[in-house]
């Protein structure tokens, strides 16, 4: 008989704001944003505390606003690399009771401890020991899901907060779940959530007891998944870090505070969206893309997506222009435009493909500009984010130091 899968899901609470407290504690009870450039004011909140948000500070909004909310607030500008550093150090602690670990942000892990709980105990357990000394040795504080599928591990991290442990069981979860708002459910974005409403599914019970040809006819393929992540009957694997050669995709979006029709600050928006792209291309090292897709929602929250294939490529600049390129193509001047996303598929993994223009350049352009943006990345690895900024970014002072890899939408 097949054993029950013990699936963990860690989120690691207000991260940002959480690591320049251990770095900084006489900032430890006061609210606090960490945000693009503190002495100037400007750009938006990347990061918040809890004291933050009792004054109902959110992420993205601009710092005016927030100082508006509370004018004490303490500020402090983002410092990817310690970031970074604090999450190596937190998977660290995980690795001590499982090397099936799946990377899902800097700041989220899902966990698979079907093996594990032969050694260290029950799921709550190891969850408890691992909140516990993640606490103790690093100053900053996680919650955790428990449950026997990813979806409902997710579920259940984000039930209670901060530094928590909540489990979802066979036994409970239709208590537990299915009297919760069907927008809590993973993949349930606030457009599903109304198309699910319109057909009076409210709760996740609701979209558990559909009617299945219902969903497939008004959703197709997707709201089948959604009813299968409902039911609990999720068998999707927790991907360890060393099957990087599963992975078939890598890309990044992000919610914009308010809707946006300028096409050059679309524009500045895909560079700052494909430099995190490209920066989990090079943390994932799955060699060069040759697919590019965008997503785009609209101020009626509905998604386009579209994509073009390009000439294999990890660089921020090639990914950008490909993602702008489709934007322009296939949407026309005016649209309102509330999210956008990359994501970048097809790798070489270990083939290395030789680009025309590579070909014609003496200088060997694309190896050229790979080491800029390495260079790049380890600069700002050591340095913080902010340190160094594409001009065409930095014509937005909103975007100034904002790291799209590390913000929530």
């Amino acid at each position: 008989m097949e054993r029950e899968r013990v699936i963990l899901h860690s989120d690691l609470n207000n991260f940002f704001a959480s690591v320049e407290i251990a770095l900084n504690p006489s900032l430890a009870g006061k609210p606090l944003i960490v945000c693009g450039d503190p002495k100037e004011r400007h750009g938006i909140v990347l990061a918040k505390n809890e004291e933050a948000k009792k004054y109902g500070i959110k992420t993205a909004e601009t710092v005016y606003s927030a100082l508006k909310k509370c004018p004490d607030v303490q500020m402090v500008g983002s410092h990817y690399h310690e970031y970074k550093r604090y999450s190596e150090r937190v998977m660290a602690i995980y690795g001590r009771y499982t090397d099936v670990i799946e990377a899902c942000s800097i700041d989220e892990c899902s966990l698979d401890m079907t093996e594990s709980t032969l050694l260290f105990g029950d799921g709550r357990t190891i969850a408890e020991r691992i909140r516990k000394e993640v606490k103790e040795e690093l100053g900053v504080t996680v919650s955790i899901g428990v449950s026997f599928n990813k979806v409902f591990a997710k579920l259940a991290s984000e039930l209670k907060k901060p530094d928590a442990v909540t489990e979802i069981t066979r036994e409970n979860y239709q208590r537990v779940v299915w009297c919760l708002p069907v927008g809590d459910l993973l993949f349930v974005g606030k457009a599903t959530a109304e198309s699910l409403r319109k057909l009076g599914i409210r709760t996740i019970g609701d979209l558990a007891l559909a009617e299945e040809e219902l969903l497939g006819r008004v959703l197709g393929k997707r709201g089948r998944q959604l009813r299968i992540y409902a039911r609990g009957e999720d068998k999707e694997p927790v991907r360890a870090l060393k099957d990087k050669e599963d992975l078939k995709s890598v890309g990044n979006s992000t919610t914009l505070a308010k809707d946006i029709t300028d096409r050059e600050e679309i524009k500045r928006w895909f560079y700052a969206i494909a430099e995190s792209v490209a920066g989990r291309l090079r943390d994932a090292d799955v060699g060069r893309a040759s697919t590019v897709h965008i997503v785009v929602r609209n101020e009626k929250l509905q998604d386009t997506t579209c994509q073009m294939k390009v000439p294999p490529t990890a660089l921020c600049g090639d990914i950008a222009k490909a993602a702008y390129e489709l934007y322009c193509k296939h949407f026309a001047p005016g649209t309102k435009v509330r999210m956008l996303g990359i994501t970048v598929s097809g790798f070489d993994y270990h083939i290395e493909q030789i680009r025309l223009d590579d070909m014609l350049d003496g200088q060997n352009g694309y190896d050229r500009r790979e080491r800029a943006e390495n260079t790049i990345a380890k600069l700002r690895e050591k340095y913080g984010y902010a340190m160094l900024q594409r001009g065409i970014v930095m014509e937005d002072e909103k975007l100034n130091g904002l790291d799209i890899r590390g913000k929530k939408d």
